[in-house]
């Protein structure tokens, strides 16, 4: 069964740090995209990241830019989403995700399989 779970979310202080992760099962992630979003209340959701199949490829939205930072580990079967230098506008649940075609689109509307999310708190 495909299915992607997201972890490591949780309560952090304005500048702390906090790894996600994105465990994919039946299916092979070194063979898809993957993207990160994240959902604020009463906000859409928006595109975070994204790490292309062969990872050599990463791209961030420019409010993360130089902050997060996406890889991935193929023994594990799991992204990575590293988040540094967090501020409280950060706070939102994160999904992570895999796209219909083969390109490297942070469009929630481009997504095929979605992750339920884990949520990340930014305050003091």
């Amino acid at each position: 069964q495909f299915q992607l779970v997201e972890s490591g979310g949780g309560l952090v202080q304005p500048g702390g740090s906090l790894r996600l992760s994105c465990a994919a099962s039946g299916f092979t992630l070194d063979y898809n995209v993957i993207a990160w979003f994240r959902q604020a209340p009463g906000k859409e959701r928006e595109g975070v990241s994204c790490i292309s199949s062969n990872g050599t490829k990463t791209y961030y939205v420019d409010s993360v830019k130089g902050r997060f930072t996406i890889s991935g580990d193929n023994a594990k079967n799991t992204v990575y989403l590293q988040m540094n230098s967090l501020k409280p506008e950060d706070t939102a649940v994160y999904y992570c995700a895999v796209p219909y075609g083969s390109h490297c689109l942070m469009n929630p509307y481009a997504m095929d399989y979605w992750g339920k999310g884990t949520l990340v708190t930014v305050s003091s």
